[in-house]
């Protein structure tokens, strides 16, 4: 069978395998917005101090920084053999399931130590749903369909990042164990699913397309997840602390649910026409654009003096994040080609994470509300925008000069 044959062949499998991604990140992005709106009357039933939920919070995203990168690898070394992967992924998201489902019922007959540790397993083992799964989009589908599968995607990250503030709204009143039971079960269904295509045979042979040469990324990988720190902080700081802040300057608190998902309607609509872009020109360079033009949308909404205005910048800011993000996974993808697909994705789930910390530490210090401070905390954005997307402009380009001076 020819190359082109086999990659006709395999492209339902991938087709299919991306939007089994798509709903994953879905619900496993409700599921972590179920998790937060519940673990302060949760904790309060264990005996945990309303003080101690943001240190909770900070002890899951450290966990997540470190167990990430570790999945990652996992899936590197597992991913030879796809029927181990696909057994790896429903057995470690089998025991995350259940660790999360225990929680509250467990939150009023166990000590706080084991209360905490039972959310310390859900946090190690949920790692297991974003770097290994994505390791098969890298490993085994086509290197021009990558782009677009991974835009699929992060449509499941930008959809649940649309409909949480209505969660926020709806769920509070209600009993948390029937949300933690059915979002579970969906969770390790679809998770289930994702372990069958990984176990079928046309995902098991070897990539059909030819990887171009990676040697002018070698030398970037590092500076490439130091930009995808600096990014994502600037993308916790705008739309976590500043972003209802600006929405507030000229609409009331119950109007912020209808408001806030201006944001990641822009992230959704942007992610497939950005693909195109980042099939044909690399996904360094989009993310590079797309931190300038994030940048300049964050000064808008500084500015801005009418509610039109600001929702119009927050639409763009939210359009530069999402191709920040799926250019990103695009990008490790192709720098870990070489069999480092999951330790690269990792790295970035692990930023994604770190700068999530970073934030709630700011917060638990209130940094924001320091007189001090507040200018920092209001103008770092435009600064990591524009610093992180500058230099991986910079990187693109020395990898375009590095492939120009290679022998063809």
């Amino acid at each position: 069978m020819s190359t082109v044959e086999l990659a006709e062949e395999r492209a339902p499998a991938a087709t299919r395998l991306g939007l089994h991604l798509a709903l994953l990140q879905l619900v496993f992005s409700l599921l972590w917005t179920t998790y937060v709106i519940y673990l302060p009357k949760l904790a309060a039933e264990a005996g945990i101090a309303p003080s101690a939920v943001i240190l909770i919070l900070m002890l899951d995203q450290a966990i997540f920084t470190l167990a990430d990168t570790a999945m990652g690898i996992a899936a590197d070394r597992l991913g030879r053999i796809a029927g181990r992967f696909g057994i790896f992924i429903a057995l470690v998201t089998a025991v995350s399931c259940c660790a999360f489902v225990a929680l509250p019922f467990a939150a009023g007959s166990v000590s706080p130590a084991v209360f905490i540790a039972l959310i310390a397993i859900w946090a190690l083992t949920s790692s297991v749903l974003r770097a290994p799964p994505l390791t098969l989009l890298g490993r085994h589908a086509a290197r021009p369909a990558v782009p677009f599968l991974t835009a699929l995607v992060m449509l499941g990250y930008g959809v649940a990042g649309a409909v949480s503030p209505y969660l926020g709204v709806v769920m509070r009143d209600y009993d948390p164990r029937l949300p933690f039971i059915i979002s579970s079960a969906v969770l390790l269904l679809t998770a289930l699913g994702v372990s069958r295509i990984a176990q079928e045979g046309r995902l098991a042979a070897k990539p059909v397309t030819a990887i171009a040469d990676p040697k002018p990324l070698r030398g970037l990988p590092l500076l490439f997840i130091g930009a995808m720190v600096i990014l994502a902080l600037g993308y916790q700081l705008h739309f976590s602390i500043n972003s209802s802040a600006f929405y507030l300057r000229f609409a009331k608190p119950e109007d912020l649910p209808w408001l806030m998902p201006v944001f990641w309607i822009g992230f959704n609509l942007v992610l497939f026409p950005a693909s195109v872009v980042v099939k044909h020109r690399g996904g360094l360079i989009v993310m590079g654009v797309a931190g300038l033009l994030g940048a300049i949308a964050i000064v808008i909404a500084e500015f801005a003096g009418a509610l039109n205005v600001l929702i119009v910048a927050q639409f763009i800011a939210g359009a530069a994040w999402g191709c920040m993000m799926m250019s990103a996974i695009s990008a490790a993808l192709a720098i870990g080609s070489t069999g480092a697909e999951g330790k690269v994705t990792g790295l970035v789930f692990s930023a994604l994470a770190l700068a999530t910390f970073a934030r709630i530490a700011a917060v638990a210090g209130g940094l924001q509300k320091l007189p001090d401070y507040a200018p920092l905390v209001q103008w770092a954005p435009v600064a990591c925008w524009l610093v992180a997307g500058a230099g991986l402009l910079a990187m693109a380009a020395a990898g375009l000069r590095g492939r120009g001076a290679s022998p063809p």
